[in-house]
This record gives structure tokens, sequence and C-alpha cells, in this order.
């Protein structure tokens, strides 16, 4: 007993001299681990994907993405965390035509970053991949396209021009690690007096088409007409030629007998000449 007495005051005692060193290591403990919580402890949220970067163990992982969730990694190593949802980023900016007139284009990008290639987009290009890659991508080809055109053929979009020419633009970005859906041209404005010449030609094309139809479409009402009287002429020359005294009595003789078999009105009908057809009077009230 008087051992474990002077044991447990002798512990008192060391204690009592090395508690300010304690406190003060307790301090520095909870105060490193509240620092490095963020970086050891890392929260990849829904939509989310992250690439890890070992300062001393091969640098960037490219074979591995690091999936929604918590993950608990080195407070040495560094987790960059990248947006795996549709994106749209808006951009301007003017091209020349083959004219040396300027175009302003507002464009609004539609993309997302590959999955499975978010380590080597990372390693290669890094997290600003947008500025890097997407709209100077895009920009270049719209700028070497257009410039071979006019600017009313691209004013128009004559022949899908515009269309062919993002088409173009979307297959090159594909190959960047990056997956463009859409390129949607907001904007597309020239300048104020190349803008109402085009207008004005476009106005009087109209007018000229529709000046052209109103004539297509009396020709084609002419053209009517003649066949018409055409079939007119043709029909008389033949009933001309086939039609007889007989036949004329005898067509009147059955219009005759069709009025006389009327139940609901009197019918006179009276003769003419030496052959006239014959009277008759009266019918049914």
């Amino acid at each position: 007993m008087n051992r474990l007495s002077t044991a447990n005051e002798n512990f008192r005692f060391w204690l009592r001299d090395r508690l300010p060193f304690i406190i003060v290591f307790t301090l520095i403990t909870l105060l490193t681990i509240a620092f490095l919580w963020q970086f050891i402890f890392i929260s990849i949220k829904a939509g989310q994907a992250g690439v890890l970067y070992k300062r001393f163990d091969g640098g960037t992982v490219i074979d591995y993405v690091y999936p929604e969730g918590l993950h608990i990694i080195s407070p040495l190593n560094e987790m960059f965390i990248y947006e795996t949802r549709h994106q749209t980023v808006r951009h301007e900016f003017s091209v020349l035509t083959n004219k040396g007139l300027p175009i302003t284009l507002k464009l609004a990008i539609r993309f997302y970053p590959e999955y499975e290639m978010l380590g080597v987009l990372h390693q290669r290009v890094g997290p600003d991949y947008v500025n890097k890659i997407v709209i100077p991508q895009v920009e270049s080809v719209l700028r070497r396209n257009i410039g071979r055109y006019d600017p009313e053929i691209i004013y128009t979009n004559k022949e899908g021009i515009l269309t062919t020419i993002i088409v173009s633009a979307l297959e090159e970005i594909g190959q960047k690690y990056v997956r463009v859906d859409d390129i949607i041209i907001r904007t597309l404005v020239l300048p104020d007096s190349i803008q109402k010449a085009i207008e004005e030609k476009l106005v009087y094309e109209q007018q000229y088409k529709a000046y052209e139809f109103r004539l297509m479409r009396e020709k084609q009402e002419a053209e009517r007409k003649l066949i018409e009287a055409g079939g007119i002429k043709d029909y008389q020359q033949i009933i001309s030629q086939t039609l007889t005294e007989q036949l004329i009595k005898w067509q009147g003789v059955q219009a005759t007998l069709e009025l006389s078999q009327s139940q609901n009105a009197k019918v006179v009908v009276i003769g003419s000449g030496e052959h006239g057809l014959p009277i008759i009077l009266g019918g049914n009230q």
C-alpha cells in the first residue's frame, strides 16, 4: 500500500510539473487536426468527381477517378474536384469574312468532361480546361471556316453553312477529353450598313419571287381558259355534226311526256309550226 501510495503521489507531482506542456501539446494537436481536416477528409458532392495528386508518389493518378462520397487521403496529397454535369459557357468574339468585314458572334457552348479521362485531362490541361481548350478550339474552328464566306451567306445561313461549321467544331472538340453537346449562336451581328443592305436585298428577292409567282399563276389561268375554250369548241362541232331534226323532235316528245306526268303543277306546252309538239293542258292540282 505504501508503494502504491508513493507511486500515485509521484505521478501527481510529475503530472503537475508537466501539465502546461501537456495542455499545449493537446491544443497544438487539435489545431493541427482542425487545420488539416479539409485536406484529409475529402467530400465529393453529387455531379462531381475527383483526381488525386500524390506529391511524393508518382504525381497525378490517371487510372482511377474518385467518385462521389467521402474519401480519406494523406495531407501530403491533393484532391482536385471536377464538375461532371453538363455545363454552359458563353463567349463572344469577332471574325473577319473573306471580304474583310467583321462579324460578331455571341455563343453558348454546352459541354462536359469525359469521366474516364479526367485524370489525363487534369495532367495535360488542368482545371482551367474551359479557357484552355473548349473556348479556343471552338473559336479557332469558327474563325477558320467563317473566313471563307461572304457576310450574306453567313448571315442568312445559306445552304446550312453555319450548321456545317458547327458540326466540324463539335468533331474537333471531341478529341480533347471534353464532350461538346452543342454550340448555339445566340446572336450574329454585322456592321449596320452591311446588315441593312443584306436585309433590303432579301426584301427585294422576296418581292421578285412573289411577282414571279403571280405571273406563273396568271399564265396557268390563261392556259386553263384556252383549254376550256378548245373543249367547248370541239363539243359544239361534235353536237352540230350529230344533231338532226328527228333527234330534236324525239327529245321534245320525251320532255313533254315527263312534264305531263308532273302532279304538282299545270303544264302548258304549245307546239310551233306544222310539225310542232302537241299541246298539253292541265295537271293534277
